[in-house]
């Protein structure tokens, strides 16, 4: 998985399925721009190449890397391997091909289909404060920043959230984008479910609650039962309130053996595709990542998971050691439960800000976007006594902190956040790899390099240099599309130094909204400010380009943002590298799947006990004969359903595994092992309808010659009462 860089978090199941939401503004003959808020880690620099050439395919010149931003919403619960620089798939085993066409696919969809749904309409935003969903994980770091500076802001993260809701002039409302800071790490280093965290669950949550409010309800509190919003399936009318017919019924359906069936069919068994009128668009939610880069959602705070006391304030350690200190989400110890509840603090505000959004976003279209090389970039910038200088960035170059972790994730050894010496050890390793120059030890100062990687090339290079800027304007409205997680401090500077471009520049008025979309395009790490580069917390380890970093950004944003009120064009800039012909894969391909002597797959192993009857809130598990889902990932489709019978024969789709309630779950006996079972964990919402069920299993098995067979498998049926 991709995010803590934990070799050990090899996925195995499906908390909830990852997508692309895609909006595009267009003016009738005039610019568009297409943003898309994808559910992965952080953006992709090979992946947005692959795009815009399939779009330029497509299209032409109406979609390129200009008008285009991807946006990772941060997920640490996603799949790794699908980036092209060296040091980000260390972890994964090198580059996951099955896993990039995956995130490539999608994202063509989600803009395709955006396209094809393009109508008249208007964009309405709005602002609100949230504020229990976000903690700084780095304050001692903030508190280095100037006081006069911290005086201006009441919290030291940023609380805001900037939502936009279009409405289409026939079907009135069809979709919403935020852009709020938190990280997406609710989900701990040691989950192993594919999950969106706490904006995917968001993104769940208001999507639902939308097909609800249209279904004849209006209140998010009215359709939330435990944060989890009803399903359109869920409300059925014509189940039997006879408990003994209802489990003479059961009775009847007991597991039948696994048997063939068509790929096609986990796909037409979906809740959420039967749930779309064929001619109306489905409502679209996205929950945008920020800069996010010292927001923790882990908001009880860090603590020593030894002693239950707060960690060191400045190194996050305890005991000296930084891997017992841990941050607390809101549903401690349940990881599932502090995604569900960060999601849904998340989720509520967005409902809120999105019923009262009355602000029009009127004005032009545009946008700007340019590449850079950050290895060598030359900064003006000021001096203390007045004047100014010149200074540079510098080669990318990770410090020893960085291997520290974070208190959302810590890191191994015997590494600690704030250092600023690093020590002979981890130096003599370290030259083994690269050992640094003297140029880029001054460069780099006061961080101690731990990983050269900027001047690593072998096999290809191991960190980027060339990184893309991009500004997209609609109305009052504009996006920052930034290649990297800027801290709560180093975000406000940026936005405020355009948005002072912006309103003291051409036609723009002071109403002006800028919102920075992190992780975007492509992926660089982090960005602190020179105060808190100075403190080498495990954010300013992690700022590639040294202590000048930040405002180098904001001298080449001011410049963009120039460039778009005046009308005038911007260089293009160095082309980014395509690396995908020359990356390397050590994961192992599936050779075969198998089961014992006279069990399909499909069978059901471990079933529900006869003549069951379960309550709403309990937890019904069963088990099938499967095989590796890496055959096939149903995308589109689900591993897991829930189905209800609706009168004595009729299944219909009530959850899959895209419901917050549905888990899916796979093992192998053993890593060498052919053979292998789902266990599908299914937690009855309070909201589910009494009446008849079954779980089904749908998957894919290789033969050794190398074809693969979908079948499918079902459990007896049971009575929820």
């Amino acid at each position: 998985m991709m995010g803590y860089a934990n070799m050990e978090q090899i996925a195995s199941g499906i908390h909830f399925r990852l997508r692309a939401r895609t909006f595009i503004v267009a003016e009738p003959q005039g610019n568009r721009v297409v943003f898309v808020n994808l559910d992965a880690c952080m953006a992709s620099q090979i992946v947005k190449i692959k795009v815009i050439e399939r779009l330029k395919a497509r299209y032409g010149d109406l979609y390129t890397e200009k008008n285009v931003a991807i946006s990772g919403i941060h997920t640490h619960a996603g799949p790794g391997g699908y980036l092209q620089y060296v040091v980000y798939i260390v972890t994964s085993l090198g580059f996951v091909r099955q896993s990039f066409d995956a995130l490539v696919d999608g994202i063509e969809k989600s803009v395709l289909q955006a396209h094809e749904n393009l109508r008249p309409g208007s964009i309405f935003v709005n602002k609100g404060e949230l504020l229990d969903a976000s903690i700084s994980r780095s304050p001692s770091a903030y508190l280095n920043n100037p006081a006069s500076e911290r005086g201006k802001y009441k919290y030291n993260v940023d609380k805001e959230m900037t939502l936009l809701k279009f409405v289409d002039d026939q079907w009135g409302p069809v979709g919403s984008f935020n852009w709020f800071a938190t990280h997406g790490t609710s989900m701990s280093r040691t989950n192993s479910l594919i999950s969106g965290d706490n904006k995917g669950a968001a993104a769940r949550f208001m999507e639902d609650w939308f097909e609800q409010s249209n279904a004849g309800h209006s209140s998010a509190d009215e359709l939330v039962s435990e944060g989890i919003p009803r399903r359109v399936s869920d409300i059925i009318s014509d189940f039997r309130n006879n408990h003994h017919e209802l489990l003479e019924l059961a009775a009847s359906f007991q597991s039948p053996p696994g048997k063939a069936a068509t790929k096609i069919l986990s796909v037409a068994r979906r809740v959420r595709g039967i749930l779309r009128e064929a001619e109306k668009p489905g409502f679209v939610s996205a929950f945008c990542q920020s800069n996010c880069g010292d927001v923790s959602p882990n908001v009880l705070g860090a603590f020593c998971i030894d002693s239950g006391l707060p960690c060191d304030f400045n190194h996050s350690t305890c005991g000296g050691k930084n891997e017992m200190c841990y941050g607390r989400g809101p549903g401690y110890p349940d990881e599932f439960e502090s995604t569900r509840i960060i999601g849904e603090r998340q989720f509520r505000k967005a409902v809120d800000l999105f019923n009262k959004a009355s602000e029009k976003l009127e004005g032009k279209i545009d946008y700007r976007h340019s590449y850079l090389d950050f290895s060598q970039l030359e900064v003006t910038i000021p001096k203390q006594n007045g004047g100014s200088e010149t200074v540079k960035t510098c080669p990318a170059a990770m410090g020893f902190a960085f291997a520290a972790g974070t208190t959302d994730g810590p890191g191994a050894f015997d590494f600690t956040q704030g250092d600023d010496k690093g020590n002979p050890f981890w130096r003599l390793v370290r030259d083994l790899l690269k050992k640094p120059d003297k140029e880029q030890i001054n460069c780099q100062y006061p961080k101690p390099i731990l990983l050269d990687t900027g001047e690593m090339k072998q096999p290809y290079d191991w960190a980027p240099s060339i990184l893309p800027i991009q500004i997209l304007q609609v109305g009052q409205l504009v996006i920052l599309s930034v290649p990297g997680e800027f801290t709560t401090m180093a975000g406000r500077r940026l936005r405020d130094a355009v948005k002072t471009v912006v309103t003291t520049t051409g036609e723009s008025n002071s109403n002006v909204h800028v919102v920075l979309a992190g992780l975007t395009n492509s992926y660089s790490q982090y960005v602190t400010t020179f105060e808190e580069y100075q403190v080498q917390r495990y954010e300013g380890a992690s700022t590639l380009y040294g202590p000048h970093t930040l405002s180098a950004y904001i001298q080449e944003f001011k410049k963009l943002a120039s460039a778009l009120l005046s009308g005038q064009p911007v260089e293009l800039g160095p082309q980014p590298p395509d690396l995908l012909d020359k990356q390397i894969s050590f994961l192992t391909p599936v050779v075969m799947d198998s089961t014992p002597i006279g069990v399909n797959f499909g069978d059901c192993k471990s079933d529900v006990p006869q003549n069951t009857t379960f309550r709403r809130g309990e937890m019904v598990t069963v088990s099938f004969w499967s095989a590796c889902p890496r055959n096939d990932l149903m995308t589109e489709g689900t591993f897991a359903l829930v189905e209800i019978l609706h009168g004595k024969d009729i299944w219909a789709p009530a959850y899959d595994d895209d419901d917050f309630c549905l888990r899916f779950k796979w093992s192998r006996p053993s890593k060498l092992s052919a053979r292998s079972m789902a266990t599908i964990e299914w937690r009855i919402p309070d909201t589910a309808p009494l009446g008849v069920y079954r779980i089904r299993h749908f998957g894919a098995a290789k033969s050794l010659l190398g074809s693969t067979r979908h079948f499918t498998g079902s459990s007896s049926a049971f009575v929820v009462a």
